[in-house]
Formats: structure tokens, C-alpha cells, sequence
């Protein structure tokens, strides 16, 4: 395999194992143990693979600086502060969401598995990447996943030119006879803030839909648009989706919502005080998962097999592509953009990060 960049996408394409081992190695340097350094670096190299690069590894250096500065703790154990069987809170103390959520999803299966249904409500959280990851945390235990979070306000209200309420991410996991085959992971702007980033490193305009500059007129330009505002996902349904999951994420945990959530890209020494919420949902306890794994498998199938639109040859479940394409650049090498790799290599070097030789 050899290193190769493309004039069009400015990616380059290196080993998977290279990128896992030098992303733990910056945070190994930065104290933290190696498995711990593992866990959060698998993370972000799974979002790269499935092609989900906005919460991959370009959030790396942008980590780094926060955990620098103390807007995030080093900090790995849930504190429990409510338990009532099925429900939960837990207090994540700032520290990094690659840490926390699978244990709050560990928490949430295993009351599913008693309870039919657990919940698990996240405080004091910091940003946990690609929220699929957690939601197939779930579908891989054989439980219905559902994951979601958050975030600053970069969204306006219908016809409003201020920013109220977060692109929040929601994701629901759902497994079949094949594995966890459907899984819808969706931020309900227009486009996660992250390929606004990744496009303004890459020097790329994006279309007109996807944001407007400070004054809300809608823009081209990548640079504006992280001064302004992010457009939701199909108008006031999309706002209305990102309203209800800060309810029942930063309101309901008694966590930061609204502006009470902090940018992660200013204010670096301050906390990011978003919330979280997971959710397990065990088939078993509801008519037993085998049979509800034959239906869910017949659904899917239902989808597969249902007639094309002109020039189409083939259509997809949520997740599917993204399934695919992690399949293929794990065994194949994985691109990334040239200006994560920079930022990452850099950050690297900073905290005197040990950088394995062998990239591709």
C-alpha cells in the first residue's frame, strides 16, 4: 500500500493500525493509560472508517488544546448520583465522552436486560465523537440502541437570527439475524459543523443549504459559516427534533442546555457542560429477540428488495454505506484529509508522542 493523495479531495490514504497506534500515543503522552488512550482512539478511527471524518480524528488537536487548558478532565469513573432501577444519572465530571459513554451504555444494557428498558442520563459530559458508536454499543449486546446528545446553540428558531439550539445528534441501533444491519446516526442541521471545519481546512466552499453567515444570510463560504449559524435539517421539523433532544438530554439530567453548553472550539479552559442520554431496549423482555431479530431482518429485506427510481441500482438501510466503506478501508487503508493528518501529526509532535514508522 502505498501513500496517495488526490488533487480533488486533498485525502491521503494510510493504515488503519497507523492511525489507531499514533492517535493513542498523543493521548498516552498526555497521561492517560493505554487502555483508556486505546479506547478513545479506536473511537475516532471508527468514524474515519465509516467515512464519518468530521468526528474522526481532526478533533484531535482541538482535544489536546481542551485537555491543556482544563475544559476537560482526565477524569474516567461515572459518578452515580441517581439510581432507580431501570433509570439512571450519572455525572461524567468533564472528562472525555470516548470515556464515559460506553460505560453509560454498559450501565443502560444491563438494566435492560432486567428491567426490559434502561436509561442513562449523562451530566457534566464532554463531546463523545460519532454518536452511532454508542448506539451499536447497544445493537452488538442484541438491544435496540439509542444514543444522543447536546451541543452549543448553532441553530436559529424558524425565522430567528439567533443561535438557540445545538445541531443535536441522535442515533438508534437495531440488530438483525446479520448483525446490527440498520442504524440511523443524524445531527439535525443541515450538516454537522464538523464538515463546515473540515471544508474550510480544505480550502472548499459548500453549498448554500448548509449555513448562513453572522447576519443569517445563507453562504458558500466555510469560513463565514463558522461565524454563523447552521441550518437545521428540514426547516422547523429539524428544529423542533433539536429542541426535544436538549430536553430530554441537558434539561432532564440537570446538565448544561441551551447556552449553558460551551463551544468546544473557544473557550478552551472552560468546561463543555453538554449532556447525554442512552437508551437499551431489550427485545427479550418484550417478546424475546430472536423473533424480534427475524422481523427486524425482514424489514431490512423489505427495504433491499423495493422497487428503484430510474438509474438507480441499488438501495441502502441507514448505516449501510457507512458499514461498507468502514468494511473496505479497513482492509484497504483509510483516507483522511491532508489537514487532519497535518493537525494530527503536529499534535504529536507538542506532546512529544511516540509516531509509529510504518504510515502506509
Amino acid at each position: 500500500m502505498t501513500a496517495q493523495a488526490s488533487d480533488a479531495d486533498r485525502r491521503v490514504l494510510v493504515r488503519p493500525e497507523w492511525l489507531e497506534a499514533t492517535v493513542a500515543g498523543v493521548f498516552t503522552a498526555l497521561g492517560f493509560d493505554s487502555a483508556d488512550a486505546t479506547e478513545i482512539a479506536t473511537a475516532l478511527v471508527e468514524a474515519d472508517l465509516r467515512g464519518v471524518s468530521s468526528h474522526g480524528v481532526m478533533l484531535v488537536p482541538m482535544y489536546v488544546e481542551r485537555l491543556n487548558a482544563g475544559g476537560v478532565t482526565r477524569e474516567r469513573e461515572l459518578d452515580i448520583l441517581f439510581d432507580a432501577g431501570a433509570a439512571m444519572v450519572v455525572d461524567a465530571r468533564g472528562g472525555m465522552g470516548q470515556l464515559s459513554s460506553p460505560q453509560a451504555m454498559r450501565h443502560a444494557i444491563e438494566r435492560a436486560g432486567r428491567y426490559g428498558i434502561g436509561i442513562v442520563s449523562v451530566r457534566n459530559a464532554h463531546h463523545f465523537g460519532a454518536a452511532s458508536r454508542w448506539a451499536m454499543q447497544a445493537g452488538q449486546a442484541g438491544r435496540i440502541g439509542i444514543a444522543m446528545s447536546n451541543t452549543t446553540p448553532l441553530m436559529p428558531a424558524p425565522g430567528g437570527a439567533e443561535r438557540l439550539v445545538g445541531n443535536n445528534p441522535l442515533a438508534i441501533a437495531v440488530p438483525t439475524t446479520a448483525g446490527v444491519e440498520i442504524v440511523l446516526d443524524m445531527a439535525l442541521s443541515a450538516v454537522a459543523l464538523g464538515k463546515i471545519r473540515l471544508a474550510a481546512s480544505a480550502g472548499r466552499p459548500i453549498p448554500d443549504t448548509w449555513a448562513t453567515d453572522s447576519s443569517g444570510t445563507p453562504t458558500t463560504d466555510p469560513d463565514e459559516a463558522v461565524l454563523g449559524m447552521l441550518l437545521p435539517a428540514a426547516g422547523h421539523k429539524g428544529f423542533g427534533l433539536a429542541l426535544m433532544i436538549d430536553v430530554l438530554t441537558g434539561v432532564l439530567s440537570g446538565g448544561g442546555w441551551g447556552d449553558q453548553v460551551r463551544p468546544l472550539y473557544r473557550e478552551p479552559d472552560r468546561p463543555n457542560d453538554c449532556a447525554h442520554l442512552f437508551l437499551a431496549i431489550d427485545p427479550e423482555l418484550m417478546g424475546g429477540v430472536e423473533d424480534f431479530k427475524r422481523r427486524s431482518s425482514g424489514l431490512a429485506a423489505r427495504v433491499r428488495g423495493s422497487a428503484t427510481a430510474p438509474g438507480v441500482n441499488r438501495l441502502y438501510l441507514p448505516g449501510e454505506i457507512e458499514a461498507e466503506r468502514a468494511a473496505q478501508q479497513r482492509r484497504n487503508g483509510v483516507r483522511i484529509e491532508r489537514s487532519g493528518l497535518d493537525g494530527l501529526l503536529a499534535t504529536a509532535r507538542a506532546v512529544g508522542a511516540v509516531v509509529p514508522s510504518r504510515m502506509v
